[in-house]
């Protein structure tokens, strides 16, 4: 055994017992890692295991069964001693399970001695939650939020000592509410078992309890907010986990406990969207107008049918193909490193993220909010099948790189994509390379820019409400609303903020970098990633 000066084990071996073999154990403080070896010369099937400490779970002793003590080496030992050590194994598809690995040896005081460092180097991983308060939907997606979260997430968390306070939501804004009203600082992070819907209500909580708490007013759209330290943590059991996809790479809720087992945390940019001056909502995922906005305007009317009335509501939209007039302003982000059309996707401990904000940081240390107001402007005017906003990729299962393969998740702006009036087969062009691996921007009719503010105007807001002509357009487009086989153009759609649907078509959106966190780590790199994206590459490029 090796010791620093202060006594703290720097460095454990031990030939430690592993099946019917000795193996030889390691527990490396400096490199951070449990490892095992058989010392015997390598063997077909044989492998060297390593973990780092970080995914450790949990350590206990255990008590062997009757079956392994009369088996092999063991009836030699009088009482052999072990111990297990629950770790995280990754799989494919960035899937993690709880994997098990146990340890015997005849010596107690060694058994005893393998337990206390292992226990002691988990007491040391501070990002890990202790207390979480968990909200829990039990009528979204298929009405298997409260059944997963008892028998897949809580487990994991017992065995990991980490206590919970439930609360099953009863009615819209449930969580919101109460967010308000508990005492948030008990707890090292919020858990939201469900689907996008419910994240977004305990996001609004949070962030507003913390708005309040510091005085801010969220109707300014203007106004500096104070960002959240409290984690979110997402348990996918909804109809649509987008956010999770995104974050993590997958929609499974194993893998969403084990990130937040072990203290992930990732930094989310967050909008802000407001209306006259008067706030509306924050939105982290989507924010579309046109196609999005209409699918899910129709699809609430058909609550009914499930996620089926997703693909219902988006063939019938499609086919109605309505386009919308406005105008769009915005302010380009500067700041950030990269492009949307760039190959450089969002990773682990992202380079552009950490660039951006800290440039951004240093512009606005430098100059203050109000020269950023006095930035420049962007104007774009014309007709749109759609309009988007993302904050992330936006990738799903059926669609793996999402709407802006290339958006960050922190780095303090939004992806905005204008899809202009074109013919319904280029269209369905445009939505076919959502599922592929072709880019999705490489079409005349299709805009993407980098921004950190944004507002958007409709036609029929811009002309003269009091006009009876524009009366009647208003009162026209309602009938087309009403009746989708007329051929008239619509007035104004509806804007799709993360799956909730805002009325007013005239907003004032800005991006908030890096305003709350998740118990995630971002999507990590596989082996073809690396090969793309490195820092050096991406300081090359830029």
């Amino acid at each position: 055994m090796e010791q620093l000066p202060g006594g703290r084990r720097l460095r454990l071996v031990s030939s430690l017992g592993l099946g019917q073999r000795a193996w030889e154990v390691t527990l490396d403080v400096e490199w951070g890692r449990l490892a095992w070896r058989d010392p015997r010369p390598p063997r077909r099937g044989d492998e060297n295991c390593f973990v780092p400490i970080s995914e450790i779970i949990a350590v206990e002793e255990t008590e062997l069964n009757k079956k392994q003590r009369n088996s092999g080496k063991w009836q030699k030992m009088g009482k052999p001693h072990a111990f297990t050590v629950y770790y995280v194994k990754k799989a494919r598809n960035h899937r993690w399970r709880c994997s098990d690995v146990t340890f015997w040896c005849a010596d107690e005081h060694l058994c005893n001695q393998w337990i206390q460092a292992l226990k002691e180097l988990l007491e040391m991983q501070k990002s890990r939650p202790k207390q979480l308060l968990v909200y829990i939907n039990p009528y979204g997606g298929k009405r298997q939020g409260k059944r997963i979260y008892e028998q897949k997430v809580a487990p994991l968390f017992s065995l990991a000592s980490v206590s919970t306070d439930v609360v099953i939501t009863e009615h819209a804004n449930h969580a919101k509410d109460n967010l308000f009203e508990v005492n948030i600082n008990k707890y090292d992070g919020v858990v939201c078992v469900g689907g996008d819907g419910m994240f977004s209500e305990v996001m609004h909580g949070l962030i507003g309890r913390m708005q309040k708490d510091s005085g801010i007013d969220q109707n300014n759209p203007k106004a500096p907010l104070v960002q959240c330290n409290i984690r979110i943590g997402i348990i996918p059991a909804g109809s649509t986990d987008c956010i999770c996809y995104s974050t993590i790479g997958i929609s499974d809720p194993v893998t969403s406990a084990l990130h937040i087992i072990v203290g992930d945390c990732q930094p989310l940019d967050v909008c802000s969207v407001h209306h006259n001056n008067t706030f509306l909502k924050y939105c982290v995922s989507l924010l579309g107008y046109g196609f999005y906005g209409d699918v899910l305007k129709d699809s609430e009317k058909k609550r009914w049918m499930g996620p089926m009335r997703y693909d219902y509501s988006g063939f019938k939209t499609f086919l109605t193909h309505h386009y919308y007039e406005g105008t769009i302003s915005f302010q380009p982000a500067k700041h950030t490193l990269g492009s949307p059309r760039d190959k450089y996707t969002c990773r682990t401990g992202c380079y552009i993220c950490k660039k951006s904000e800290q440039q951004l940081a240093q512009q606005q240390k430098q100059c203050g909010l109000k020269h950023e107001e006095e930035e420049e402007w962007k104007i774009i005017k014309g007709k749109f099948l759609a309009i988007n906003a993302v904050n992330m990729s936006c990738a799903c299962p059926r669609s793996p790189k999402g709407l802006s393969p290339a958006a960050h998740l922190a780095d303090g702006s939004a992806d905005l994509i204008l899809v202009r009036k074109c013919s319904r087969f280029d269209f369905l062009r445009y939505l076919v390379r959502h599922t592929n691996q072709d880019d999705q921007f490489d079409f005349s009719f299709v805009d993407v820019h980098r921004v950190k503010s944004f507002q958007f105007t409709s036609k029929l807001s811009e002309d003269n409400e009091s006009n009876v002509t524009d009366m009647g357009k208003k009162r026209f487009g309602q009938f087309c609303r009403d009746h989708p086989a007329c051929c008239c153009n619509i007035a104004n759609s509806t804007w799709n903020c993360d799956g909730e649907t805002l009325e007013s078509s005239g907003i004032e959106v800005r991006v908030h970098c890096q305003l709350m966190k998740l118990f995630a780590r971002g999507i990590e790199e596989t082996c073809k990633d690396e090969a793309a994206y490195s820092q050096s590459s991406v300081e090359q490029l830029l």
